[in-house]
């Protein structure tokens, strides 16, 4: 498949479905992938970048920061409280607030700061026990505390479960985001993102398409 394939069909997707030129920004997930891979995306252009851990993150991209310009750097995985702080200080978009604890903590920092990372409340449309987001029946609750707290949200992410169709939890973030005034959808990945351009994704999630399969497994975040 490959970047090229990839802008392609996002392009096309855009036209069918009305979509401005350009009015979905592909993050190309690269989690886990060898620096090589890495490094020929970049070297093909690309500087939109998806990353599922802090530590990862911190020891692959401050020097690749240092010799491409112009990257934007997305936090796609759960984010640790403890991490906030790293993690404000790394990436350009945060697209896995999920719970009240990490809100404030997030506040906190922000205040401190002076800046804040693009935030994006991740959705657990599917309700699965086993997966982080918040509840679509606490989302509006959320963002509403997150707004107290000053912390500018600028959309909803989710991935469906991997057993469903994506395209109800699609429409169904898409619904909740219009509900709360928000105009970011980070939704679909390489499997689905064409439907989720369909149903208004601002923001597509493709790793193994671009990159090809991962050659390490998927580890936990550290303490």
């Amino acid at each position: 498949m490959g970047l090229h394939d990839i802008t392609a069909r996002i392009r096309a997707a855009e036209a069918a479905h009305g979509r401005a030129p350009g009015s979905v920004t592909l993050i190309a997930v690269s989690k886990v992938q060898p620096l090589e891979r890495v490094v020929a995306v970049l070297d093909a252009g690309h500087r939109t970048f998806g990353e599922n851990y802090v530590q990862e993150a911190a020891g692959k991209w401050p020097d690749l920061r240092a010799r491409y310009e112009g990257v934007a750097l997305h936090m796609i995985g759960p984010l640790q409280t403890n991490k906030a702080k790293p993690a404000l200080e790394l990436f350009d978009a945060i697209h896995t607030l999920d719970r009240p604890s990490l809100a404030e903590r997030l506040a906190r920092l922000v205040q401190a700061q002076g800046r804040c990372p693009q935030l994006f409340v991740q959705v657990n449309t599917g309700a699965e026990p086993q997966k982080a987001g918040a509840l679509p029946a606490e989302l509006d609750g959320f963002v509403a505390a997150c707004r107290r707290l000053d912390l500018p949200v600028a959309g909803l992410m989710c991935i469906p479960p991997e057993d469903q169709d994506a395209a109800p939890h699609f429409a169904m973030l898409a619904g909740m985001a219009a509900r709360n005034g928000l105009s970011g959808l980070s939704m679909g990945m390489s499997s689905d993102f064409e439907a989720a351009i369909a149903h208004g994704a601002t923001h597509v999630r493709v790793g193994s398409a671009i990159f090809g399969a991962r050659v390490a497994a998927i580890r936990p975040e550290a303490p």
